[in-house]
């Protein structure tokens, strides 16, 4: 019988025939005996073989080192040792591909994550990266689990685009080699799919994106990405409010998924990379989320006598200092800002009735700062209009999105969550490129 190694783990049924494949972690040799540590990839612990000489010849086990293949059929037994209930007695090894000791980077000992990174062909076999990609895995599921059942339809937007949406970063141009425009206008990667999930909504009444988007931003940072992947979803006759409510909802609904599909997963970067990691996970999807104005977060930030970096003024877009001290020590709790000032805000939100600010809500993570950020949308075609106007935008190029508001528009809203984000929060890694398996940076496009 073939099987996984975390199914076989789970089983109380011993003395059973089984057949497993993985990659050998460990293999220690005693006169008579050889014990050899394998994963497969589905689990964060490894499964013990053991291999009697006179069943597999000592000269052939010389050739399963740290980093082989193999194939293991035998006798799954109960354990006599302490570190794990059971173990395969091998009756038969096949031996798929070897590893040459000399050669082969992950031996028995500690890598740092930045030597692991510049094999990130490879560092997907070890512990820690197994498990950061399986949470990453199932969070991915719940996400499409969770707007399934909430009835969105999933809505992919074009990854090539005349659009740059909000103007949040620098694009990344595509063109042909000759340098021609191949579309007949300018065109670029996505840095989000909004405006085009918008269309969907106004049509379909609830979608959502989640695909790959794009900045040509020259940042080296613990928090930065070229390419990384958003979740947008888009929902017709809601407000501000309503996206408030729904975005909380989600955060916890994915959060508990994961708690609850990948204990074994957590407990391990718990115990090795975060020693609050659980308890902060818990923290997030038991208390509910404080709600306040911007001007209030302002007026926090200039009494706390903190010197900061970037001083505090009315009108300034917050920095992760202040997320973050807002989130850690003064709330202790996920929080979402509401009303910032229209200045420091995108075209397409709606204006508060004071005619300065607008109904934007950023949600705020402890360690992360800013995790999710929504608005109400512009749903009057004067105003939205006019708005264009002021910032001396290009209505000719937007056509499409101005011409919306015209023909039966209705109040909506949404907001986007930056995925590495929320696995860099769940797996309480410290780095964004440690999340997603080939991270794009500048000077950086490997594998």
């Amino acid at each position: 019988m073939k099987i996984r190694i975390i199914d076989l783990l789970k089983t109380t049924t011993y003395n059973i025939n089984v057949s497993v494949n993985g990659w050998v972690r460990t293999h220690r040799q005693s006169k008579n005996i050889s014990f050899i540590a394998i994963n497969d990839g589905s689990t964060v612990h490894n499964l013990q073989i053991v291999a009697e000489h006179e069943k597999i010849k000592k000269d052939f086990l010389k050739l399963v080192t740290t980093g082989s293949a193999i194939r293991v059929d035998g006798m799954f037994v109960l354990s006599t040792g302490n570190q794990q209930h059971g173990e395969i007695i091998a009756q038969n090894i096949v031996l798929y591909g070897t590893a040459d000791p000399q050669e082969y980077p992950l031996q028995k000992k500690e890598h740092s994550l930045d030597f692991l990174r510049n094999i990130a062909h490879l560092r997907m076999r070890t512990n820690i990266f197994g498990a950061i990609f399986r949470v990453r895995h199932n969070l991915a599921f719940a996400i499409h689990k969770y707007f399934h059942e909430k009835g969105f339809f999933y809505f992919n937007t074009p990854i090539i685009t005349t659009s740059d949406a909000e103007g949040a970063g620098k694009l990344f141009e595509v063109t042909t080699g000759d340098n021609q425009d191949f579309f007949g206008v300018p065109a670029n990667l996505t840095v989000s799919g909004q405006l085009e999930g918008e269309l969907g909504a106004l049509g379909l009444g609830a979608i959502y994106t989640f695909g790959p988007t794009f900045r040509a931003e020259n940042s080296n940072t613990y928090r930065h990405l070229a390419e990384f992947w958003m979740v947008e979803p888009e929902m017709a006759f809601i407000d501000i409010n309503d996206n408030m409510d729904l975005a909380e909802d989600f955060l916890k609904y994915v959060i508990r998924y994961a708690i609850e599909t990948c204990e074994s997963d957590l407990i391990f970067l718990n115990n090795t990379v975060n020693s609050g990691l659980i308890e902060s996970l818990h923290s997030v999807v038991n208390n509910k989320f404080v709600r306040l104005p911007y001007s209030q977060a302002i007026e926090i930030l200039k009494q706390s006598n903190r010197e900061f970096e970037i001083p505090i003024v009315q009108g300034m877009d917050l920095s992760s200092e202040h997320e973050r001290f807002l989130v850690e020590e003064y709330f202790c709790c996920p929080i979402i800002v509401t009303d910032y000032p229209k200045e420091i805000k995108a075209f397409y939100m709606k204006l508060n009735e004071d005619g300065k600010t607008v109904r934007a809500m950023d949600i705020l993570f402890p360690q992360i700062g800013e995790i999710i950020g929504g608005s109400e949308r512009e749903s009057d075609y004067l105003k939205l209009r006019q708005r264009m106007e002021e910032l001396g935008m290009n209505m000719k190029q937007l056509w499409w999105y101005l011409e919306t508001r015209k023909f039966g528009t209705v109040p909506h809203a949404g907001f986007g969550l930056g995925f590495e984000r929320l696995v860099l929060f769940v797996t309480g890694m410290s780095n964004i490129r440690d999340v997603i398996p080939f991270p794009r940076t500048p000077k950086n496009a490997n594998f």
